[in-house]
């Protein structure tokens, strides 16, 4: 990475209320104000809504923001509160995760849900460290909680915000320092400090070729993204997988992960095909580092302990995003016509 001839030197946390680091953060804030993204947790009754953000949050690890946007209305639309969430039943809120993938994440916010239903009566703590403590919530996940929710000023440091960093401050800064410098840096908005951060990486930072003419931070910019190299992606495994698509009297033939499974534990799916049939198709579906080929058979009576369900049923279930896929590819239920 290179440094920029022209650029200044920057304030060190210590320095954080110093000249250039009121200009930087008025400068990204100033942009942000303008060019915002128009998303559905940024609405004015959300924004500031603490559980709206946690779900907001939640299902955006892992999970591009154009997919978890519809999930994100369905989800409120089921469970409007925490409260709502908490008295839900497992299954219930798998099922209507059903397709978004990271099954382990709606566990652990159902989970939590009930833990402060019990703990707190249902509020959600706006203490950093007290967030940190539920289930599913980390450093950056407890960061936008506290600072977008409750304007406390601590940073939510993801990938994108540390590439960011990285690139205007010409270096790598271990995270509790980088931490420091951001929560100071923004601590008269700190959510939208974090927010601005964040579009910033999403929009105008980015991997590969930033779009540097548009930065608000290109004066003061130590590398202007010159020397970024992106890292390689991870091998995916290549996998074929065989089902069997059974339908008795208007119903479908499904079976249920083990509890003890290490993937997708509790969901429903078709049963695997052994035999011979006739080859409805095949799909392709990507899930973690692995690249599925799924080929669909017709089948009479498959094997395992089947549930036959009526496509009401199915709809209610908590299906795997591949089972989900297969049936609106081939069956016609309401669980198909589900989006995925």
């Amino acid at each position: 990475m290179t440094a920029s001839p022209c650029a200044p030197p920057l304030p060190g946390p210590g320095a954080a209320h110093g000249r250039r680091a009121r200009g930087a953060a008025r400068a990204l804030l100033t942009w942000y104000d303008a060019h915002r993204r128009d998303l559905p947790w940024r609405r004015a009754e959300r924004a500031r809504n603490p559980y709206c953000v946690w779900l907001a949050e939640v299902m955006l690890q892992q999970t591009r923001v154009a997919a978890a946007a519809g999930y994100y209305e369905r989800f409120l639309a089921r469970f409007p509160d925490l409260a709502s969430l908490a008295e839900a039943r497992e299954a219930d809120v798998l099922a209507l995760w059903s397709g978004l993938g990271y099954y382990r994440r709606a566990r652990q916010l159902w989970r939590a849900a009930r833990l402060v239903q019990v703990q707190s009566g249902g509020q959600l703590p706006s203490d950093y460290a007290v967030l940190r403590r539920l289930p599913g919530i980390g450093r950056y996940t407890a960061g936008a909680i506290a600072s977008i929710a409750f304007q406390q000023p601590v940073a939510a440091v993801d990938g994108n915000v540390r590439r960011v960093m990285r690139r205007y401050l010409g270096r790598e800064w271990a995270l509790r320092r980088l931490e420091t410098l951001i929560a100071d840096w923004g601590r008269e908005r700190p959510g939208d400090f974090n927010q601005a951060l964040m579009d910033l990486g999403a929009t105008i930072c980015l991997p590969r070729s930033p779009r540097c003419p548009l930065c608000p931070w290109r004066a003061a910019c130590r590398t202007r993204g010159e020397g970024e190299t992106a890292r390689p992606a991870a091998a995916r495994r290549p996998l074929t997988e065989r089902y069997a698509l059974a339908r008795r009297a208007g119903r479908i033939a499904l079976v249920q992960r083990p509890a003890a499974s290490a993937r997708m534990a509790g969901l429903w799916e078709l049963p695997r095909h052994r035999g011979r049939g006739r080859l409805l198709g095949r799909l392709r579906h990507a899930v973690t580092i692995s690249d599925i080929t799924a080929e669909v058979y017709a089948a009479h009576s498959p094997a395992g302990a089947i549930r036959w369900a009526s496509p009401a049923e199915c709809a209610a279930l908590p299906l795997t995003g591949l089972a989900r896929k297969i049936l609106r590819r081939f069956a016609d239920t309401p669980a198909a016509r589900l989006p995925g």
